[in-house]
């Protein structure tokens, strides 16, 4: 049964070209982008759903998909966890490994995309579209967690969560400069990689077993019901840098509590910063409307969905965000104990989930 809509309602909001004049902040910029249209007015929305996420009593979760820290990325979400931007972080194991090797002095360089393959492969840089890295480095940071894993307990199966915190403790006592995982550990900010195989950081652990016969264990499905916990625990926002891995992950929380007898009301809040389009089926471009008829996101959700590079989004969001100031002060925070096997989480009081 069709809405009826007059037309004075349907000519309701007009739009306002953008005015650069007077423009000072990041912040500003995104509020006049909302009244243009198209991706520019998503994004400046995408601010506005952000910033209610930190008004409100929810637990933040972001996926982070590709290989965002070669693209120089990495500080900003250094910065998201320092300043409680973000409370859980699910990302891909390129990521982190590109984490690992900044966090140890190492860089990526700019490069082009249009570089002779071959003379790269015969000089050992690996290209990653515009951006170089020096392979022969990479192979160093296979011997450094091949050492680190021979100084877990065999006995036992890690959660990922678990497992990447222990590496960020121990890459702050060796750290050049601050990294994801060395901020997220000393923050107490959990980090999860469901496809920690598919990277190198899991080429790194695989060439220790071969060489010393040692098994390193992962409890993979440990970290499906955690996460599940966490999302039945509170109000859950989510936010989506790419998709992939990181995001079903995310979203596939609320089916879990749904599978397992709990009730589940579907993520609150929804960002999502994509190139994909969801007219070939896949995850990645999966629409938030499509996300509902499966439970995830809430019926009565804030969402929105910006259709742009995240080397552009990212870096305009997150500043904005962090001129924020008395928002970030003023936000209650859940506080985590990453230490061991479990995952514990605190409220702060008078907390509403």
């Amino acid at each position: 049964m069709k809405t009826s809509v007059s037309k004075r309602d349907l000519l309701a909001r007009p739009v306002q070209p953008f005015d650069p004049s007077g423009v000072g902040s990041f912040s500003e910029l995104l509020e006049r982008m909302r009244g243009t249209a198209f991706q520019g007015r998503q994004l400046g929305e995408a601010f506005q759903v952000w910033k209610k996420m930190l008004s409100s009593d929810c637990i933040i979760c972001m996926g982070l998909a590709g290989a965002m820290v070669p693209a120089g990325m990495r500080r900003l979400v250094v910065e998201m966890i320092r300043h409680r931007l973000i409370d859980c972080l699910v990302s891909t194991g390129a990521n982190l490994f590109h984490d690992l090797h900044e966090t140890l002095g190492y860089h990526h360089y700019q490069g082009s995309a249009n570089t002779d393959d071959v003379l790269l492969a015969e000089n050992m840089v690996d290209r990653m579209y515009d951006v170089l890295a020096d392979e022969d480095e990479f192979r160093l940071h296979d011997r450094f967690l091949g050492e680190f894993a021979a100084s877990l307990d065999a006995s036992r199966p890690y959660t990922t969560r678990e497992f990447l915190y222990l590496l960020g403790r121990h890459l702050s006592s060796r750290a050049k400069q601050e990294g994801i995982l060395s901020s997220a550990a000393a923050a107490g900010v959990p980090v999860y990689c469901p496809a920690l195989g598919d990277s190198s950081i899991g080429i790194g652990i695989a060439v220790h077993r071969h060489k010393t016969g040692k098994r390193l264990m992962f409890d993979i499905i440990g970290d499906v019901l955690e996460t599940a916990y966490l999302a039945n625990s509170a109000t859950t926002g989510v936010i989506y840098f790419g998709g992939g891995t990181p995001k079903n992950f995310i979203q596939q929380t609320e089916v879990t509590l749904l599978d397992i007898g709990e009730t589940a009301q579907g993520h609150k809040y929804a960002i999502q910063i994509v190139t994909d389009a969801p007219h070939w089926g896949g995850l990645s471009g999966c629409t938030f409307e499509e996300a509902q008829s499966w439970g995830k996101i809430a019926r009565d959700a804030h969402m929105v969905t910006c259709h742009c590079d995240a080397t552009i989004a990212m870096p305009i969001l997150v500043t904005a965000l962090l001129e924020q100031q008395e928002l970030i002060a003023r936000r209650r925070r859940p506080q985590f104990d990453l230490g061991g096997p479990q995952l514990a989480v605190r409220f702060p009081e008078g907390w509403q989930s």
